[in-house]
């Protein structure tokens, strides 16, 4: 796909971004003209790979090895981002951990690792990034959520209980960063297939097909798509909001058969 030149100077920062959704994320950006900034953590030789692709496409790209959980780790990156291109225009809060677990058996540790990424790091990363849109104009930030927002998922505690949590920053942050022309926004993913969900099933992609009502497993292009909607300017009264892209799969009552 050609560039859209009315993005060519727009800069974006992708967190978790060397692999699974995150890559989906910063190539369809790549392929829409965005320069972007490709995050991942103790990933650095994924991560050039993922911005080696997205240069492929015809625009800039650089890796970043930064813990979103670690406060100076952020503020490197976003001084990194702002050295190599002037600005960030969008920042996506993609980077997440997942640990299972009964509630009773959760340990301290796998909590702590879990909220810290997840939920601490899409509060770090807005807070920095943010800090520095307000000086160039405003900008867009998308939060990947979860279905798991919707409806309980027995024996992800920790992981349910981070992603509620961005749901509400996201509103939260919408809110108070609006006046200052940041929209922000969450993209909730149903059943997605990725290296990582091929490994919690047998059968993933045809288990989840089966009770999502397109019929259909998600792929990391269908969240890529709403988030560079999001990002647009066709989206530019829409912040706020949960967006779920999950084939109608958390919408469904959970019928008796």
């Amino acid at each position: 796909m050609a560039a859209d030149d009315s993005t060519l100077a727009r800069v974006a920062l992708v967190t978790g971004a060397a692999r699974g959704i995150g890559q989906g994320i910063a190539l369809e950006l790549g392929r829409h003209g965005w320069r972007v900034a490709v995050n991942d953590y103790r990933a650095s030789r994924v991560a050039e790979e993922t911005a080696s692709q997205v240069r492929a496409l015809g625009t800039e790209a650089c890796a970043i090895d930064a813990n979103v959980g670690v406060a100076a780790d952020v503020a490197r990156m976003v001084d990194e981002v702002i050295a190599r291109f002037g600005r960030i225009d969008l920042l996506v809060n993609n980077a997440g951990v997942q640990t299972t677990g009964a509630l009773l058996d959760v340990t301290e540790t796998d909590w702590d690792r879990v909220i810290d990424t997840n939920l601490k790091g899409c509060f770090l990363c807005t807070q920095a990034a943010a800090r520095r849109m307000k000086d160039t104009g405003g900008g867009a930030i998308v939060n990947i959520g979860s279905g798991c927002c919707k409806v309980p998922f027995p024996g992800l505690v920790a992981y349910s209980a981070s992603k509620a949590g961005i749901d509400m920053l996201t509103k939260l942050a919408a809110v108070e960063l609006g006046p200052l022309g940041i929209r922000v926004n969450c993209v909730a993913p149903g059943a997605v297939e990725i290296e990582r969900t091929r490994l919690e099933r047998e059968d993933y992609a045809g288990d989840w097909s089966r009770v999502t009502p397109l019929r259909r497993i998600g792929t990391p292009l269908d969240i890529a798509r709403a988030v560079v909607f999001l990002a647009s300017e066709e989206a530019s009264f829409i912040t706020g909001q949960t967006i779920w892209v999950d084939g109608g799969l958390f919408g469904q009552p959970p019928w008796a058969t």
